[in-house]
């Protein structure tokens, strides 16, 4: 409680009638100012309207692609000041639905409660990250197996980029391989989603049905031409949308820059994408975060999914440093799976995995096995810090990481090798 900010709720309604008329606004008034995330530098303040969110991501993206109705109970155990925050205040009750809100960790006081809370509070909307699941899978199935998910009908994902061992897990045990995962990305600047999945369209593991309604999403190339199906290129908007932040707070110069001035007349979003031939659609990770090997451009998701394949890690972050061959040269940060030891051998069969599945050349300079990763209050992991601490630069713009104590661990640890 700070004075002269924080009240008490008893202490506004005390006395007053229990109705309060809703506060007419225009459309196009401010309503949320949410930060982005901050992965690639400091975070951006973004203005969204009243219209703009609830004609985006409310209704667009969750009501009529999502399926979202007002018979769910929605549940997405999340930090609030993230995106999907204001997602949970806003979409149930536009919609007529309820929303489950759970304080802590989903694995406290026991690793079944994240199952325990959809069980008791009948969740039929269920809202996961990537991380989150890559989190709970280390603790096997018998949490899963234990409890009463037969309420969810409609599970949905947004975050991190997913790789193929946790979908598929969180699909065989949880969706039971008949409840849609319905995958979602969009960014707080967009204000709603840029890909998305929906109930009536095949899916694959990681996969987007389609580009979001009106956002103008498409694939290019350096120049800005549009890519053909099979080939990687920059994800792009090709015209202003409905949930756009209209600038960024008190920063116009900067939103220009950092979104309209790299490929003209294009939003550039800043994320390697790709159709596939099978028809739906891939973000293969931050387009900065790329590594460069013998000429080969690769997303470090491909490479993390082999690392978290072998088995022995729950969750890992590539990224390269500069090679005077190669040009670059892949550097691994994991965390062990229980179970699995340094001791092991395991380092020389998660560098196996990655040769076996990319090529000799993609062979790690380093694996690195650390406690947990930097990551944002969204989960997203901070790779240009874990670059930066690697090469004894200064990682920059930290404020929006929820664990900086995992910057000192990891200097502690190279220090020491």
């Amino acid at each position: 409680m700070r004075e002269g900010r924080d009240l008490w709720w008893h202490n506004i309604v005390a006395g007053k009638d229990s109705t309060i008329a809703t506060v007419e606004m225009n459309a196009e008034d401010p309503a949320i100012l949410l930060y982005t995330s901050g992965t690639t530098g400091e975070p951006k303040g973004c203005v969204w309207t009243h219209i703009g969110f609830i004609g985006s991501m409310v209704t667009r993206d969750m009501v009529i692609c999502a399926d979202f109705k007002s018979s769910d109970r929605f549940f997405f155990l999340s930090d609030m000041g993230w995106m999907v925050g204001a997602m949970c205040a806003c979409i149930p009750s536009f919609a007529g639905a309820s929303l489950l809100i759970a304080e802590g960790t989903p694995d406290f006081p026991d690793t079944g409660r994240f199952w325990r809370l959809i069980q008791n509070h009948r969740v039929s909307y269920l809202g996961v990250s990537p991380t989150l699941v890559r989190g709970l899978m280390r603790y096997g199935t018998q949490d899963v197996k234990r409890y009463d998910l037969s309420t969810l009908r409609m599970t949905v994902s947004g975050g991190e980029a997913w790789t193929s061992a946790p979908w598929q897990w969180f699909f065989d045990h949880v969706c039971k391989r008949k409840i849609p995962i319905i995958n979602i990305s969009g960014g707080t600047e967009v204000g709603g989603c840029i890909f998305t999945g929906t109930p009536n369209h095949p899916m694959n593991p990681g996969s987007f049905s389609r580009p979001a309604l009106g956002v103008g999403a498409d694939i290019v190339d350096i120049p800005g031409k549009s890519l053909p199906p099979g080939e990687v290129g920059e994800l792009v908007l090709r015209h202003a949308s409905i949930g756009l932040t209209k600038s960024l707070w008190k920063a116009d110069a900067r939103y220009i820059e950092s979104y309209w001035s790299t490929l003209d007349g294009l939003w550039v979003h800043g994320d390697f994408a790709m159709r596939g031939r099978d028809g739906l659609y891939y973000i293969l990770g931050r387009s900065d975060d790329t590594i460069k090997i013998s000429g080969k451009r690769t997303g470090p998701s491909e490479l993390e999914g082999l690392l978290i394949d072998t088995g022995k890690v729950f969750e890992a972050a590539v990224f390269g440093i500069p090679h005077p061959v190669k040009g670059s040269a892949i550097v691994c940060a994991c965390v062990l799976m229980p179970g699995a030891h340094i001791e092991s051998d395991v380092a020389n069969e998660l560098s196996a995995a990655i040769v076996n599945g990319m090529g000799a050349s993609y062979r790690p300079e380093k694996i690195i096995f650390v406690d947990d990763l930097p990551r944002t209050r969204n989960m997203k992991i901070m790779r240009r810090v874990l670059r930066a601490v690697f090469e004894s630069r200064d990682p920059g713009d930290i404020s929006a990481l929820a664990n900086p104590e995992t910057v000192d661990k990891l200097r502690e640890k190279l220090g020491a090798t």
